[in-house]
C-alpha cells in the first residue's frame, strides 16, 4: 500500500527514504574501504568524536549549575538520525510541555508522558490514512468540516 502510493526512495519526492541512501554509501565504504570517502572527512570524524567526548566528560564532572548548559551530543544527533522534521516536532512539543507546567504543573507532570506518547504513535500512524488518500488521488490541502446531523 505504502510503496503503490507514493514515490519512495525519490530524492525529490515527500519520502526520500534517506536510510537507502545511508546503506548503500555504508556498502561502498565496505567495499572500498576508506579511499571512498571525502577528502579530511575521518578528520572531521576524529574532532566530532572528540567533542562528544569532551562534552559528555564535561557534563558528567562540572558542578551542576555549569553542566545544566553543556549540550548533549546524542541530542544534537536526532535530527540526523531521523530527519529535520522529528525536530522540528520536538520542538514544538517542548513548547507545548513549557507552557503546560506553566499553567498547570500537577497536571502536566501526571499527563505529558501520556499526550507525547499519543502524538509520536498519532504521527506514525498517520501514514495509512495518508496513504489511502493518495491512492484515490486526494492530495493536500484538504478541507474537512463537521456538520450536524
Amino acid at each position: 500500500l505504502f510503496y503503490t502510493a507514493f514515490d519512495v526512495g525519490n530524492p525529490d519526492g515527500e519520502y526520500k527514504a534517506p536510510y537507502a541512501i545511508i546503506y548503500r554509501n555504508m556498502a561502498i565504504l565496505g567495499v572500498q574501504g576508506f579511499s571512498a570517502l571525502p577528502q579530511h572527512c575521518l578528520q572531521l570524524c576524529y574532532a566530532f568524536f572528540g567533542f562528544a567526548i569532551t562534552a559528555n566528560f564535561t557534563r558528567d564532572l562540572a558542578p551542576k549549575r555549569i553542566a545544566r548548559w553543556v549540550p548533549l551530543p546524542m541530542a544534537m544527533a536526532v535530527p540526523f538520525l531521523v530527519g529535520a522534521y522529528f525536530a522540528i516536532d520536538m520542538c514544538v512539543g517542548s513548547l507545548v510541555v513549557f507552557l503546560w507546567h506553566k499553567t498547570n504543573s500537577q497536571k502536566a507532570r501526571l499527563m505529558v508522558p501520556a499526550v507525547a506518547s499519543g502524538l509520536i504513535c498519532g504521527d506514525g500512524l498517520w501514514i495509512l490514512p495518508s496513504s489511502i488518500l493518495s491512492l484515490v488521488n486526494i492530495n493536500p490541502p484538504m478541507c474537512m468540516s463537521f456538520k450536524s446531523a
